[in-house]
């Protein structure tokens, strides 16, 4: 996990992944965002405004997904299932393309 100003994080726990979402208020325009990866090279990046990206790094051939809006109670849910390796889950939510 990267926080908000790009420090890293090993295998965060649901207390540090809602220390670092709450770093978003910290968020400029330099670091915009706090994100999530999984070994599989899926990512989660979060923005203050709500807005959530989901992409693979690792596989060019997969375009990024977008959410608008997304509550912080969400995002936490989300980054759990991520760090879970529940890909499928993720990847059957409603991302625009």
């Amino acid at each position: 996990m990267y926080d908000v100003v790009g420090g890293t994080i090993d295998s965060p726990d649901a207390e540090t992944m809602r220390r670092v979402l709450d770093g978003l208020a910290e968020a400029d325009d330099e670091h915009p965002d706090v994100s999530l990866s999984h070994e599989s090279g899926w990512c989660l990046s979060a923005y203050a405004s709500g807005l959530l990206v989901w992409e693979n790094a690792e596989d060019n051939t997969v375009h990024p997904g977008e959410m608008h809006e997304v509550g912080r109670d969400e995002i936490l849910r989300l980054f759990g299932l991520l760090a879970a390796g529940d890909i499928g889950a993720l990847d059957g939510l409603p991302w625009r393309r």
